[in-house]
């Protein structure tokens, strides 16, 4: 544990901690060699930290040493950095061939990205080939098989321009796709929804922009029984089965993580991904086409049952008052969020001018403003919006609207505007002028 600030105490606890693993392992190691186990070693290597697991999970791709270079790179860049700068220079490293090349360094790139803890960088991705476009020029395909599952979204979307950068660093040129192939996955993604859980599954137009966009082909083996009716037997394809991992790849990867690959493409500077903006332009137009005059609604998502098993406890359903909540990224200074909420008791719908709407949080509670915020209606052409605010009491929000000035108009309840009036005028005359003379 070189490095580690700690008490004398904890030094103690670690060296402790050290020492019977090694005894552990020692042990294990006498029983294996007896061979009365599948293996005559123990298949769980012991890792330090996420460069030592990678190192250890990839040694049968011979990678001796790259434990130390993330070491290295991950004192300047994110683990995604890594991950690509990593995968560049592993590409160029001797190996037997170009193929080997490639595919050693998209699984240490990938294994970075899960930490070395998850089996997609091994069982995920199923091979690499270099096959030629219709010109002639070559092209990268990866081959993903179903456990690219547990590499996440991220890991999926970010192993294909992964394989962008590697193919680059080699010579290898950009896949061109043919119609069939494009057409083939508008088919296949949706069929593989019928047979297992997809997060997001995009439409045609979705599938049309990345699938002859992507510079590299995102192939796979047949995981499903199901089987395509049209595009069969196509030249470059193998199988006529469903192919899961292409599908996940497409789907919860490039089409779900777009955001996050135009994130890493614009700060590393690589062309050849403009798809990806293009893209993000069709799911903004459409996204925003079915708002109403621009007014969001935050309704209860359901998502989460769809799959449940069958007699499983529910703990909270859907947005329901007083239901489980799980909060990531709080700390000690908001931990009273829940309490405060539960503060707030009743309604009020009101209008407020754009600066009015602005300070609302300033007046009230910032959590309930927010919400107001985020439902709200335009009232009129002056740039007044209609909200529905939660508040403690009436006599707490007469008090908190009373900051806005004339900024607020209140709509209902009728006695907290009867209230605010009050307050108002006593006001009012408290500071009217002086009589003159």
């Amino acid at each position: 544990m070189a490095g580690v600030a700690c008490s004398k105490a904890m030094e103690e606890y670690f060296a402790t901690m050290f020492a019977e693993a090694d005894r552990c392992y020692s042990i294990a190691r006498r029983a294996r060699s007896r061979g009365l186990d599948p293996e005559v070693f123990v298949e769980i290597p012991r890792a330090e930290d996420l460069a030592s697991r990678c190192e250890k999970l990839l040694e049968a791709w011979h990678v001796e040493g790259v434990a130390e270079r993330i070491r290295e790179l991950s004192k300047d860049h994110n683990r995604e950095e890594v991950s690509l700068l990593l995968a560049k220079e592993m590409a160029t490293a001797p190996a037997k061939s170009r193929e080997d090349a490639i595919d050693r360094a998209v699984r240490v790139g990938l294994a970075v990205l899960t930490e070395g803890i998850l089996v997609a960088p091994l069982e995920g991705i199923a091979g690499v080939t270099i096959g030629r476009n219709s010109d002639g020029s070559e092209y990268l395909a990866i081959s993903f098989a179903g456990p690219i599952r547990a590499a996440g979204g991220t890991g999926q979307a970010l192993s294909v321009l992964i394989g962008d950068v590697v193919r680059r660093e080699i010579g290898i040129g950009k896949y061109i796709p043919t119609d069939s192939e494009v057409q083939r996955l508008k088919e296949e993604i949706p069929l593989y929804k019928q047979c297992q859980h997809l997060q997001y599954t995009p439409g045609n137009e979705e599938i049309e922009i990345i699938a002859s966009g992507c510079p590299v082909c995102v192939d796979g083996e047949g995981t499903e029984v199901m089987e395509i009716s049209g595009f069969r037997d196509l030249p470059r394809i193998e199988s006529n089965r469903v192919r899961g991992g292409a599908c996940l790849v497409i789907a919860e990867g490039m089409c779900l993580k777009a955001p996050k690959i135009q994130k890493h493409v614009k700060k590393l500077g690589i062309d050849g991904w403009e798809f990806i903006d293009e893209y993000m332009a069709w799911k903004k137009r459409h996204d925003d086409k079915g708002d109403d005059k621009g007014a969001k609604k935050i309704v209860p998502d359901a998502k989460f049952l769809k799959d449940m098993v069958a007699g499983r406890p529910v703990i909270a359903h859907p947005s329901r008052l007083g239901g489980l909540r799980l909060r990531y990224g709080r700390g000690r200074t908001t931990g009273l969020a829940e309490f405060d909420r539960a503060l707030l008791r009743e309604r009020c719908r009101l209008s407020l001018s754009p600066v009015a709407l602005r300070r609302l949080g300033e007046v009230t509670d910032p959590g309930a403003a927010e919400r107001a915020r985020a439902t709200g209606r335009p009232a009129t052409t002056e740039g007044w919006t209609t909200v529905e605010l939660e508040v403690e009491s009436e006599a707490v929000a007469a008090d908190q609207l009373l900051a806005l000035g004339g900024g607020v108009e209140v709509h209902e309840p009728a006695s907290l505007r009867r209230r605010l009036h009050e307050l108002a005028a006593a006001l009012a005359e408290r500071n009217a002028p002086p009589p003159s003379g």
